[in-house]
């Protein structure tokens, strides 16, 4: 819903694809510095005190931006604060995201050789929570207003806190040695194929975070749907999504890592190029679901080999730093989308995934050659 939802919101209530744009690159930087301070913060503390903790403040932020948005006496206008609220939320979102993602590197090290199978369940239970809260948001938001979208994202993040169970089995902070963004860096690089796999996701990522920057300012203004309609395509995908991560998991089983990353990376790759062409709201649903459920492989691809390769006492500042580096492109496109003339974004896009089919490539080449089991 914070992904989704703060975007909507602005295109709603200001019909500018330049503030979007603005807006999608403050949601995202913070969640970027997040990452070098949140693994290190998990390796030292645990995952329950930060995932506690960031839920919690997310909730008080949220809610103050709601009382703000309710009593517009107070004169602050209500795209201030939906701009601030945008870089503080992401910050406490990505802490929150990268203690659950430790926890589940420690199920699936328990898992031995089943890892993928637990990697592609964690996974089904966000692309469950990606298929609701784009379309709870653009609901909400169309027959709700902003303060009860934000009201109910509070919610959920209370709920969030208060079912963290107190589990002996999750990781709990206190370990030896290094730990942060130097750490990480040290692991990746110790880790050919992880790193590979890294730098070919980072240049698909560009091309999949400028479709979403760009989707409200598409679908809404030059298509002329409403923000319910944008959250659908979002939504749609995450069903893709899930029916890919199902038949990954088994394809995994059967035929191993290595092809059905490759397949995933061909399909991704081609809907992207397909998408720089289509010009209906049919299209861009069908072509970002069929992109999205491509995507679902290559996640479980990439989550397998995180869990098998990253050792458990820096497993949090790895997968920070990860993460940070495939999160770079979405505030860069959010710029690039404000930036823009709307006219010229299908070009942008059609050049970012020739990119894609270029990096992926390249990243399964290697990646042919190259251990992905546990030493």
């Amino acid at each position: 819903m914070t992904t989704y939802g703060i975007p909507l919101i602005v295109v709603a209530t200001t019909r500018s694809a330049t503030l979007t744009g603005v807006v999608f690159a403050l949601e995202w930087l913070p969640r970027l510095v997040a990452f070098t301070v949140a693994g290190s913060l998990v390796d030292r503390h645990g995952v329950a005190r930060i995932f506690r903790t960031a839920c919690v403040g997310r909730a008080l932020v949220v809610l103050l931006a709601a009382l703000l948005l309710a009593a517009p006496d107070v004169g602050v206008p209500a795209a201030v604060t939906v701009m601030a609220l945008a870089p503080v939320s992401g910050f406490l979102t990505e802490c929150s995201y990268i203690a659950a993602e430790t926890a589940g590197g420690e199920a699936s090290r328990t898992a031995g050789d089943q890892a993928h199978r637990v990697q592609s369940v964690l996974l089904a239970i966000d692309q469950t929570t990606m298929l609701a809260g784009p379309l709870v948001s653009g609901l909400l938001l169309e027959y709700g207003g902003l303060a009860l979208m934000l009201i109910t994202l509070a919610a959920l993040s209370l709920l969030a806190a208060t079912l963290l169970p107190d589990n002996s089995a999750m990781p709990s902070g206190d370990s030896p040695g290094k730990s942060g963004v130097r750490a990480g860096w040290g692991t990746l690089r110790a880790l050919p194929a992880l790193a590979w796999l890294v730098g070919g996701l980072l240049v698909s990522n560009t091309a999949i975070a400028l479709l979403q920057a760009a989707m409200p300012v598409i679908v809404v203004t030059e298509l002329g749907r409403s923000s319910a309609d944008a959250g659908f395509i979002w939504s749609a995908a995450a069903v893709a999504s899930l029916l890919a991560i199902a038949c990954a998991r088994r394809a995994i089983d059967r035929w191993g890592l290595w092809p059905v990353g490759a397949t995933a990376a061909a399909i991704a790759a081609g809907a992207t190029l397909a998408v720089a062409q289509a010009d209906t709201y049919r299209g861009y649903v069908l072509l970002i679901a069929l992109l999205m459920a491509g995507e679902g492989g290559l996640t479980v691809v990439l989550r397998t080999l995180r869990s098998h390769l990253i050792p458990p006492e820096v497993f949090g500042s790895t997968l920070s730093l990860t993460i940070l580096l495939l999160l770079v492109p979405f505030p860069l496109a959010g710029l690039l989308v404000a930036a823009i003339p709307p006219g010229q974004i299908g070009h942008a896009v059609t050049v970012t995934s020739l990119l894609q089919a270029l990096g992926l490539f390249t990243a399964f080449a290697r990646l042919r050659t190259l251990r992905t089991t546990p030493a």
